[in-house]
């Protein structure tokens, strides 16, 4: 049997294999309810037979969302679709999980497809926050900075979130700290110049980080993982960088998060990536190998072989595919057969599995 294919377990979790749907927003939902959408979206890629799908951002408070179409996970109300959601995904051999997130200062934007620039005034705008009164792009609102109190509110809104997770049958939570979003805006030094207790220090910088983590825990049971995705750098001189990363991954260990999704960037508009195959599995491998805590490698990660590898270089120890699964919902069926693999096809599918 290939790595890819070998089952990975995590506290009482067990995932039937490394590859894992990566949290892909669709902007398709209305005041943050998920819909048949969402359900085939997800389903489709349980059925293609990844061991886990991960839940696109998910924002725990309206003001959170990166545009009006986002799903939320901020009233008890947007629980029963999601049950529904997770229910399918289960019965298809598949882990369910669901990334938290709030978009912070990038928050209050258009949909992709409409230019995806922020919305300055007018229907489905809002005011966006952040650690600073500095915007993300030049000409962009300027965000509300942040009160220690409001900090707070939204640390509870993560634990709310993660409750309703938990009522809903997710079995993976993911905590958003990367791509330019709340909490990365906080830890990098690039968005966050707050001279109180979370900011200008490296600790200050990631209190947030290890607030949200420790109001999660608070609620989130003991015996299911929890992940947190990082940008592992901000690509530019002066921001966060790997090295941060590594020393943030240690505190995270230590608070018993159980798996770093290592991505990059997303918080400078102008900072020149490197994009190409493996560009950021570097990130998951000296997180994973200097602090010995269990990561996921993402990013144009497009075939089989080549995921193959990286698990075999023990460079991660899951597999985030996205794009690559736009393309095929089922990528896991035919990394599969590339590798060699004799994988479980669904029943109704079997007759079409050879030949």
């Amino acid at each position: 049997m290939s790595k890819l294919f070998s089952p990975l377990k995590l506290k009482d979790v067990t995932f039937k294999n490394r590859i894992v749907i990566s949290p892909m927003c669709q902007y398709s939902a209305i005041d943050g309810f998920a819909n048949d959408w969402h359900l085939v979206h997800l389903g489709s890629r349980a059925v293609g037979g990844a061991g886990l799908i991960i839940q696109e951002a998910s924002a725990v408070t309206p003001e959170g969302r990166i545009t009006s179409s986002d799903l939320g996970i901020w009233k008890d109300e947007h629980v029963e679709k999601l049950k529904q959601i997770v229910s399918f995904i289960h019965a298809q051999g598949s882990v369910a999980g669901i990334q938290l997130a709030h978009a912070g200062r990038k928050a209050s934007c258009a949909v992709p497809w409409e230019g995806g620039e922020q919305i300055a005034e007018g229907e489905n705008s809002w005011l966006p926050v952040g650690p600073s009164p500095v915007p993300f792009k030049e000409g962009q609102v300027i965000p509300h900075e942040l009160s220690v109190k409001e900090i707070q509110e939204i640390v509870m809104a993560f634990r709310a979130a993660a409750q309703r997770a938990k009522d809903a049958g997710y079995q993976v939570v993911e905590i958003h700290a990367a791509h330019g979003y709340l909490l990365h805006e906080f830890f990098s030094p690039i968005s966050n110049k707050r001279t109180d207790i979370y900011g200008g220090s490296f600790e200050n910088r990631i209190r947030l980080v290890i607030d949200v983590v420790e109001a999660v825990q608070s609620v989130w049971p003991e015996n299911l993982p929890l992940f947190v995705r990082i940008s592992a750098t901000d690509w530019v001189e002066d921001g966060w960088n790997e090295n941060d990363s590594v020393q943030l991954a240690a505190v995270l260990k230590d608070k018993g998060v159980d798996l770093i999704d290592a991505s990059s960037g997303g918080n400078v508009p102008d900072a020149i990536i490197p994009a190409g195959p493996n560009y950021q599995v570097p990130f998951a491998d000296k997180i994973r190998n200097e602090i010995g805590i269990r990561t996921g490698a993402v990013g144009i990660i497009v075939d089989a072989q080549q995921a193959e590898d990286i698990l075999e270089q023990e460079k991660a120890d899951l597999i985030f595919i996205a794009r690559a699964s736009l393309r095929d919902a089922y990528f896991p069926m035919h990394a599969a057969q590339a590798l060699g693999d004799d994988h479980e096809w669904p029943n109704q599918y079997v007759r079409a599995k050879r030949g």
